[in-house]
């Protein structure tokens, strides 16, 4: 039997926005955690072994000095011990909720805030599954109040975060004076499968162990501050579904990442047009803004959205510090990336911001601020 064409749905040009609405989301806080364990990416290469040149290649020029990660004790052969698949999602659990606790108790400092100030909790994640999710563990891990309200996104990949934030916007929303937190929770280490394919070093050369944690809220805000939350626009390109994935690899048998080489092309192609989206309507241009907090997605990723939205080395700087010092560290990149804008002191009242993450879709996720 032939299987039926559906039809293009065409796209709708962007609604107007009126920006002048006064209550909107704010982010009043954030606090990102790592393991204590950091590794040059010498130091990995040699603890696992590896000594093909091609390999060692993909490392040396990732534009990554070094990256937190959980990996295996040594034997006493001195080399890594293997890890099972059920070994690898015990530990995704187990350091998952340390690293999402910590991330949590220091966004709640930065925000001036609480665990009973705690109404809302949605947890990303793409390195393990649970059931349930760490919106749960982390409640029984913290005290946090029974009737908190949750939310888990799990297997969105790297773009996630910004999914996350925004489910997390809308409950603030609807919650005036309610504090709503987003968790990246990614154990990446949990998921790589070292056996020396280049299939397996791209994906092994890049990413982190890590955890975001940002805080919303509508309303009065008393003495918290922090920019406003004003549109959201995502783009996902079907036609591009394979290139980001994660799934059963039957030869080792276990799950293991994917990532195609022609993804910062794909990203790259298709950055301009949802930036267009995100600010169409509100009378911006990106020359208006102020500030660029792009995903760490590698440097091949990180360079196309530079070139194809005309953005200089000084826009990325947090995206490639990030990446430099700790690698991709997929879902709570982004947020590695806000808290040093933050830390830097240099966002003024007016200024606006846009926030990108891309990952598995294949997606680009954004996000429009604006400070006051």
């Amino acid at each position: 039997m032939s299987q039926a064409v559906l039809p293009r749905v065409t796209e709708r040009p962007a609604p107007a926005e009126d920006l002048r609405t006064p209550l909107r989301p704010r982010i009043v806080g954030s606090g990102t955690a790592v393991p204590e364990t950091s590794y040059t990416q010498e130091e990995v290469l040699d603890r696992f072994g590896i000594s093909d040149p091609r390999v060692r290649s993909v490392f040396r020029n990732s534009a990554i000095e070094r990256r937190n990660l959980v990996l295996p004790p040594l034997g006493a052969d001195g080399k890594p011990v293997f890890e099972s698949q059920g070994e690898l999602l015990a530990k995704h659990r187990r350091r998952g909720v340390e690293l999402g606790a910590q991330a949590v108790l220091r966004c709640l400092e930065n925000a001036n805030a609480g665990l009973a100030d705690i109404d809302y909790l949605c947890c990303v994640t793409s390195t393990g599954f649970l059931t349930p999710g760490f919106s749960a563990h982390l409640i029984r891990e913290l005290g946090l109040a029974q009737h908190t309200a949750r939310l888990d996104v799990v297997g969105m990949g790297c773009n996630a975060g910004l999914n996350g934030m925004s489910a997390t916007a809308g409950w603030a929303a609807t919650h005036p004076g309610s504090l709503a937190l987003t968790v990246c929770v990614e154990v990446c280490s949990a998921a790589y499968v070292f056996d020396g394919t280049m299939r397996s070093s791209v994906v092994n050369s890049l990413f982190g162990d890590g955890a975001a944690a940002a805080a919303l809220t509508t309303g009065d805000h008393g003495t918290r501050t922090g920019p406003e939350v004003l549109k959201t626009e995502s783009r996902i390109i079907p036609d591009a579904i394979d290139a980001m994935r994660y799934d059963w690899d039957e030869d080792h048998g276990r799950f293991s990442f994917f990532l195609d080489r022609d993804i910062p092309y794909v990203v790259g192609a298709n950055a301009e047009h949802v930036v267009g989206r995100l600010l169409a309507g509100t009378g911006l241009r990106r020359s208006d803004i102020a500030h660029w907090v792009v995903h760490s997605g590698g440097k091949k990723v990180v360079d196309a959205v530079q070139i194809n939205l005309g953005l200089t080395r000084h826009d990325v700087r947090h995206t490639t510090g990030v990446l430099r010092d700790h690698g991709n560290l997929s879902s709570g990149s982004f947020l590695f990336s806000y808290q040093r804008l933050v830390a830097e002191g240099v966002v003024r009242p007016g200024d606006h911001a846009v926030l990108m993450t891309m990952g598995p879709g294949s997606t680009i996720e954004t996000a429009l601020l604006r400070y006051r």
